[in-house]
């Protein structure tokens, strides 16, 4: 039973979080200059309103499971979840949706399957050879993307075997075996997207990492705060959260304004810069977190505490504060990356793929938890034979582990990682200029269709 209700925890985690963030911001106008604007707010609260919840978890849930028990503990979640839902049935009659089209993964695999099937075709050199909707179908596209050059060959799915066979409504063409080039540019978008959307899978294992061995690490040293308060060793995590909780009103309301000044930026900086900023800051936070871990294992040593067994014994005198220092620069790469991220999926994804864009965030947080597992394996694996421990973080005994060897290992990776983003930030187009504040939308009479051809810069 534990388990069921576990699994559907996570399975209704995953539609919760992979809906809500794009209906959230589906409800601002993106074509008014003010309300666009909000957008970036929204995904910073977005990001704040997560860490509340967070923070509330592992304090005043931990505190309720520790005095009261776990049925306690999981009730509050329950009625929490139940509160929410409530809170959005009532609003149900003023909301702005969206109108539903057709699944983006049939999209997806309609290029595919037409790319594949025209494969032996050559593509013409003339762009406007290539099958496009016009008049009246054109109006079911909310934005006009023109062709690009990347990927060229998806653009086989557009080629028009015989123009004869095409009758003035266009209905004898299977989607199957004819797409639009706007249906192409829609799948191109996507692809640009997946190498940005990889580098930040590294990140989350560094997460993974503040969540577990920091939290290990919080365990043997000094907890205490005052003369009678310990804090839980669950509740650890709260140093990082109140960072994000912190320092994300002030990044929305002081840093974004005044990088606007130089930048000209709606947000300040780009979406990438932003990402980037981020991955920067998880290496440092790991060669951070590998120093603090050689200090508090040579206080180990100088107190022949070595063999000390946590919760057990006295602590290692040393303040738990000591971790404040890696938490306060990865807190502020998690505010950098993961609202950059999302924001990046939900501005930059096709009309009508936002949802499933902005769920490759989520994404790459489980990937990143996993290859967590997957590293630690192959680190053990592969430094069985070369350590008295049998293994870098084998064992239970973490003064006598190399944890400050695999925290340089994770900063070396996310370096490269960060190094391996360069390349593909700068290889990333986007869909409109970046360094830009308003957006210019102008409407095609002949076809009927909003083109949005650009932005404005700010004056």
């Amino acid at each position: 039973m534990l388990f069921t209700g576990l699994y559907l925890v996570a399975i209704g985690n995953g539609g919760i979080k992979a809906t809500l963030l794009p209906f959230g911001a589906d409800q601002l106008y993106a074509k008014d200059p003010i309300q666009r604007r909000k957008i970036s707010s929204y995904f910073n609260m977005f990001v704040l309103s997560l860490n509340i919840g967070e923070g509330i978890a592992v304090t005043v849930v931990v505190w309720v499971q520790n005095n009261k028990g776990w049925d306690a503990g999981f009730g509050i979640s329950a009625g929490a979840i139940f509160l929410a839902n409530i809170c959005i049935v009532a609003g149900l009659t003023t909301y702005r949706n969206r109108t539903s089209g057709s699944s983006p993964l049939t999209r997806i695999m309609q290029v595919f399957v037409a790319a594949f099937h025209n494969r032996k075709l050559s593509t013409p050199e003339n762009v406007d050879d290539l099958y496009e909707l016009h008049d009246k179908e054109a109006v079911l596209h909310t934005e006009k993307l023109l062709h690009t050059n990347q990927f060229k060959f998806l653009d086989k799915a557009a080629i028009i075997k015989e123009k004869s066979s095409l009758d003035e409504n266009n209905k004898e063409i299977s989607p199957w075996q004819l797409c639009s080039v706007n249906q192409v540019e829609e799948i191109k978008v996507l692809a640009r997207m997946m190498p940005i959307f990889a580098s930040t899978i590294m990140i989350n294992t560094c997460l993974a990492q503040l969540q577990t061995f920091s939290v290990s690490q919080g365990v043997t040293m000094d907890r205490s705060m005052g003369k009678n308060f310990e804090i839980p060793a669950a509740s650890l995590p709260i140093i990082a959260i109140l960072l994000v909780i912190i320092f994300t009103p002030l990044y929305d309301k002081f840093f974004v304004p005044l990088a606007r000044r130089f930048t000209g930026h709606e947000t300040g900086i780009t979406h990438l810069q932003r990402i980037g900023v981020g991955l920067f800051l998880s290496s440092i936070s790991m060669g951070i977190a590998a120093v603090v871990e050689v200090k508090r294992n040579n206080v180990a040593k100088d107190n022949g505490m070595v063999d000390a067994i946590p919760l057990l014994m006295p602590p290692l005198p040393i303040s738990v504060f000591w971790l404040l220092f890696q938490y306060v620069v990865f807190g502020m790469a998690e505010m950098f990356t993961f609202a950059g991220l999302m924001e990046f999926f939900h501005s930059e994804a096709p009309a009508g793929m936002t949802s499933m864009a902005t769920a490759f965030s989520w994404t790459s947080l489980s990937m990143g938890y996993f290859l967590s597992s997957v590293l630690v394996d192959i680190v053990n694996a592969a430094t069985r034979n070369i350590t008295k421990s049998n293994g870098w973080l084998a064992g239970n005994n973490l003064n006598r582990n190399h944890l400050n060897l695999f925290y340089w290992l994770l900063s070396i990776l996310n370096m490269l990682n960060f190094l391996n983003y360069l390349l593909w930030s700068r290889w990333y187009k986007y869909k409109y200029s970046p360094l830009t504040v308003g957006r210019q939308v102008t409407y095609d009479q002949a076809s009927g269709v909003h083109l949005t051809t650009g932005l404005q810069k700010s004056t």
